[in-house]
């Protein structure tokens, strides 16, 4: 991740544990996921748990990275009001 944005300047990491917060929507978002992902293999198509819990796994272990960076996003836009002519100021 940057430091800085290279349009308006904001500061990515304004202090220690600034991110703190988003380990908690990644922890919500990642948890519904999973209940709706098994629930949908193992009684929607018939999977059994052990496959559908593989899948998740398989799944989880290749877009980890994503809902990481998707949290923090989710975080930094709870706290910093979106300004479109930051850039042109």
């Amino acid at each position: 991740m940057l430091e800085r944005c290279p349009k308006c300047d904001l500061n990515y990491f304004p202090e220690p544990g600034y991110y703190y917060g988003a380990m908690f929507i990644s922890y919500i978002w990642t948890g519904w996921f999973s209940l709706l992902f098994v629930a949908t293999f193992q009684w929607g198509l018939g999977w059994s748990s052990n496959a559908a819990f593989g899948v998740l796994i398989l799944f989880m272990l290749i877009n980890f990275v994503y809902i990481f960076r998707v949290s923090r996003l989710m975080w930094l836009n709870i706290n910093v009001k979106y300004d479109p002519n930051a850039g042109k100021k």
